[in-house]
């Protein structure tokens, strides 16, 4: 936690000394920040895994600067593992969101958000019909493949209750989902399944599945599945949530089989 009682010069003296790589730096950019008058830091996104000891973090640390600008620095955080035994904790420092996920990708080979919000084309997405088969190996989950996670720290217990407010089923994970999400302090949204478009109720409907992950105080994890829809008889957008994938799917299934 930074010293509230800090001052901006010696924060960031602090910040450059323990980076591994700090003299990558700009020079303008590092006597402009000598001149900065105000500071502020937060932790905007973390990783953990217990079962490799992998762990890292981002940290967003803003400058406010004399000519009124103001210029922000990205630390990366991280430890390697405990496999080995080093359970050293090392720290980076860029000038960019752009720089640091190359790093990330560089030591822990992450998959880069954007590449999640790709859709993932499945069976039958080419010659799509409304035999069960075919619906059934479209709304099917892919192979299982390792999730890689960015949680972004930002009012996630209030992303929580707007999803579940926004739901429209009746089976909606309930008061007791809804209770333990108050405690999420962390979360991340991946698109799990892209836009598709499948006659339904002889009009033209698009199915989205998008997982919201979060991280709960007590270090767990929780999710909720959301499905976006227009199979509706109006033909207006509709949004589900259920608290497994399978579920979801199901749901997505039979929305599109539907006449």
């Amino acid at each position: 936690m930074s010293d509230p009682y800090e001052t901006t010069e010696a924060h960031l003296e602090r910040l450059l000394g323990r980076t591994l790589n700090s003299f990558d730096l700009p020079d303008r950019l590092v006597e402009r920040l000598g001149a900065a008058l105000a500071h502020s830091s937060s932790l905007y996104t973390t990783h953990h895994s217990p079962a490799t000891g992998l762990w890292r973090e981002t940290h967003r640390h803003t400058y406010l600067l004399a000519d009124g600008g103001s210029v922000s620095l990205w630390e990366l955080t991280y430890r390697l593992g405990d496999g080995d035994g080093d359970r050293t904790v090392r720290h980076e420092v860029f000038a960019s969101k752009a720089e640091i996920c190359l790093a990330v990708a560089r030591l822990f080979g992450a998959v880069p958000a954007d590449a999640a919000l790709e859709p993932v084309l499945l069976p039958g997405d080419e010659d799509p019909d409304n035999d069960v088969a075919v619906l059934s190996a479209l709304f099917a989950a892919s192979a299982p493949a390792q999730r890689h996670r960015e949680y972004v720290v930002e009012e996630s217990a209030d992303h929580a209750r707007r999803v579940l407010r926004r739901a429209e089923n009746a089976d909606r994970p309930g008061e007791p989902v809804a209770a333990l999400l108050r405690s999420a302090y962390a979360h991340h949204i991946t698109q799990a399944f892209g836009t598709r478009q499948c006659l339904s109720d002889g009009r033209d409907a698009g199915f989205s599945l998008y997982e919201h992950a979060f991280v709960l105080l007590d270090g767990a994890e929780l999710s909720l599945w959301e499905v976006e829809h227009t199979a509706t008889p109006d033909g207006r957008h509709m949004c589900e949530v259920y608290d497994t994938e399978a579920a979801a799917r199901e749901a997505m299934e039979l929305r599109a089989r539907v006449r």
